[in-house]
């Protein structure tokens, strides 16, 4: 049997990225040929990450890519188990490498951009690596003849912004909408059975009141234009100024925005509670 070396294990270990120990089995098990034992290893890492693939990973980052001249950006959800592991230094560079792929493959979804070439193969690793589930849950990405703005917020929300105007305006209103989560940009936008809903909601409110209907019905319609406010962007107080609305304030500054997107981190994944 080959002697397993010290300069064999750290080559080994430089190849996959994984532990001392590990390496020097793998080696071991392959009779000292490097190139078995790093197909081993990478057997077991498949086997490592279907069994942490049934784990909740209600942790991580989002990527964030923007082209050097603000014309394409994207955003990535990338998993893991524990924020431990969402600040280690491989886990946030796969997680910058997928968004910038997002940006410039333009895959339909998460599925597409995991099955591009080699980023099964780095997230299996990066499983092996550090023994977590990690996922790639969703992607966001825009491409615009005008100009794009992004900001991200502690690595947990992630905005995108299309715009036209001054570029300090736009990072504003990305920050904004990290605070805000605004559902709709324009009050237009918002779905008609969504105000009738509110509208109903409303009125069946104000008529317990007591008051006579035509103040009934302004206080529906002062309600309803409160809703509409906070779920459309352009009506919100801006997170800055909130003596006047985003649209009054993009209007001093004459800047338009004309779409964004955003991601915030484990959005609708449930956590389980301790016992």
């Amino acid at each position: 049997m080959a002697e397993i070396t010290a300069g064999l294990v750290k080559e080994l270990r430089e190849l996959t990225g994984l532990g001392m120990m590990e390496c020097k089995k793998a080696l071991a098990e392959a009779g000292g040929d490097l190139n078995k034992a790093e197909q081993l290893l990478r057997i077991k890492s498949g086997a490592k990450a279907g069994k942490a693939a049934g784990r909740v990973a209600a942790e991580g980052v989002i990527g964030a890519y923007l082209s050097p001249d603000a014309k394409l950006g994207a955003l990535v959800e990338l998993n893991c188990e524990t924020d431990f592991v969402a600040r280690n230094e491989d886990f946030l560079a796969f997680a910058q490498n997928l968004a910038t792929l997002a940006a410039n493959e333009d895959p339909a979804d998460a599925a597409a951009l995991a099955a591009l070439p080699g980023v099964e193969s780095q997230r299996q690793g990066l499983v092996q690596k550090i023994g977590e589930n990690i996922l790639i849950r969703r992607i966001a990405r825009l491409q615009t003849q005008a100009k794009l703005a992004h900001y991200v917020h502690g690595g947990r929300i992630g905005v995108l912004v299309e715009y036209e105007g001054a570029d300090d305006t736009g990072r504003d209103v990305a920050m904004h909408i990290s605070f805000s989560r605004p559902a709709y940009l324009a009050k237009a936008d918002v779905p008609a059975e969504l105000v009738e809903r509110e509208r109903e909601i409303l009125a069946a409110r104000a008529s317990e009141s007591g008051k006579p209907a035509e103040i009934v019905a302004k206080m529906v319609e002062g309600g309803l234009n409160k809703f509409l406010g906070e779920v459309a962007l352009l009506g919100q107080p801006f997170i800055k100024d909130d003596k006047q609305s985003i649209e009054k304030m993009l209007a001093a500054k004459k800047t338009k925005v004309l779409a964004y997107r955003f991601l915030v981190l484990s959005e609708g994944i449930e956590k389980k509670k301790a016992a």
